[in-house]
């Protein structure tokens, strides 16, 4: 498997935690999970619900890879990021990036993660617990 391996999903389907891509080009294979926890803002939740505008999501993510690759090269991105309703204590977002050097593994993880955070049009509804 190249290092340039990208797979990027949006949907509602939940997490495959089992498909860690591994290959004699990567030194560092490293996986981050957001999970739903159960307090947000001190009360109880029963879940989140996460939209987004497809279009420009996508959009983003594809500019977000490009920046990546510009900075860090050749990389293995696994990113999956959950729409609809994700009940506590289940992911709803995965980004799992294979590099030939550990540091470059965490620096490109980090990239992905503030890039979700601040331009990723995906909102999240937090459901409280009745």
């Amino acid at each position: 498997m190249p290092l340039s391996r990208i797979c990027k999903r949006l949907d509602h389907a939940p997490i495959d935690l089992g498909n860690t891509p591994f290959s004699k080009d990567h030194g560092a294979v490293l996986q981050f999970l957001g999970v739903v926890r159960e307090l947000e803002d001190g009360r109880v939740l029963e879940g989140i619900h996460y939209s987004c505008y497809e279009e420009m999501a996508w959009k983003v993510l594809n500019e977000t890879i490009s920046q990546a690759e510009a900075t860090f090269g050749e990389h293995a991105l696994d990113f999956h990021h959950r729409l609809g309703f994700v009940p506590v204590a289940e992911p709803s977002v995965m980004v799992r990036v294979g590099t030939g050097h550990s540091q470059r593994a965490f620096d490109l993880c980090q990239h992905y993660l503030h890039a979700i955070k601040t331009t990723l049009p995906i909102w999240k509804e937090p459901v409280f617990a009745s």
